[in-house]
């Protein structure tokens, strides 16, 4: 990707997405391209519905969907400044595009304001990548161009999720022990789609073996001893042929801020020093998983990369 790369901000508490594009037209033109529907249509994700005016409603309808309840989507004018401010409210979402002069041209100042509380900012890498070729049309139809097709975006999306740190999981002490968490955006992926690759071509049961892509080769896996297809799935892993605690995935699902995994695993204070190997090994069984989910099947396990997540995990706890 050679445009300039979004900033993540938490500002007055909410993740804040920022882009700047310099483009080679006055603000005049860029004007009418970020604010009529009839341009915006070249390079927004949705059709556009509304007035020019503060207070005016919005309709967001995609394109590749049918205009029903469920394909549409409502906001609201907040500012409208000629040629300088134009702000919207796009759900939960608040979208705020501010035009300086620069020479012949303009300075475009985008930000993205993610609304609905903590999780959406697991969503941020989604939308910067979402964002940075929607920006890549707008420059495009401003200079009377297109743009090439996209061949980069698991690779752009892999970038930002490592970058503003989405991948990166937790550990916390609880009474009898640790509980190691990951969460992350699987880009509004179907559930029943993504149960099915975790699962594969087994029936996961109680008392079973849990499905094989669940596993990975830093812990003993045990028994099944939960499953709520195609919600949750629980296993026990061992260390040293006695149980240690359980592994669990979880796909939790939001109308607005789409669907995401939980993996989890709890172990005993005195496994303590296994904390950053099982925090590395859960983050790249993740980053494979979600890779698996958009066709790109990475084999053999990298052993490497779980060691040096094992290396920084270990200065994060302070060991």
């Amino acid at each position: 990707m050679s445009e300039p790369r979004a900033r993540l901000r938490t500002v007055d508490g909410a993740p804040t997405l920022r882009f700047e594009r310099r483009l080679a037209h006055p603000p005049e033109k860029v004007w009418r391209a970020i604010s009529d529907p009839s341009q915006m249509c070249a390079w927004f994700p949705a059709a556009v519905t509304t007035e020019p005016r503060p207070g005016a409603a919005m309709r967001f309808t995609f394109a590749d969907a049918p205009e029903t309840a469920d394909s549409m989507s409502h906001g609201e004018v907040l500012e409208f400044d000629p040629p300088k401010v134009y702000v919207f409210r796009w759900n939960r979402d608040v979208l705020r595009f501010e035009l300086v002069a620069d020479g012949d041209g303009t300075l475009l100042i985008f930000t993205h304001v993610l609304g609905g509380g903590p999780g959406a900012r697991l969503g941020a890498a989604r939308s910067a990548v979402g964002w940075d070729r929607c920006l890549a049309a707008l420059t495009a139809a401003l200079d009377g161009g297109h743009t090439e097709p996209d061949t980069t975006w698991l690779a752009d999306i892999e970038y930002y999720t490592a970058e503003f740190g989405l991948d990166t999981g937790d550990c916390a002490e609880v009474a009898d022990g640790y509980v190691l968490r990951f969460a992350r955006d699987l880009v509004w992926q179907p559930r029943d789609r993504l149960w099915s690759m975790l699962a594969e071509e087994q029936t996961p049961t109680v008392g079973g073996p849990p499905p094989i892509r669940a596993t990975n080769a830093h812990v003993e896996a045990g028994e099944l001893v939960g499953v709520e297809p195609p919600r949750w799935l629980e296993y026990e892993w061992r260390h040293d042929g006695a149980t240690a605690g359980t592994v669990r995935w979880s796909f939790e699902a939001d109308p607005d801020l789409g669907v995401r995994v939980e993996l989890t695993q709890t172990l005993p204070k005195e496994l303590a020093r296994l904390r950053p190997e099982l925090l590395a090994a859960l983050h790249v069984h993740l980053e494979l998983f979600f890779a698996a989910t958009r066709g790109d099947i990475r084999c053999p396990w990298p052993a490497e990369r779980v060691a040096a997540l094992a290396e920084r995990y270990a200065a994060d706890l302070g060991e």
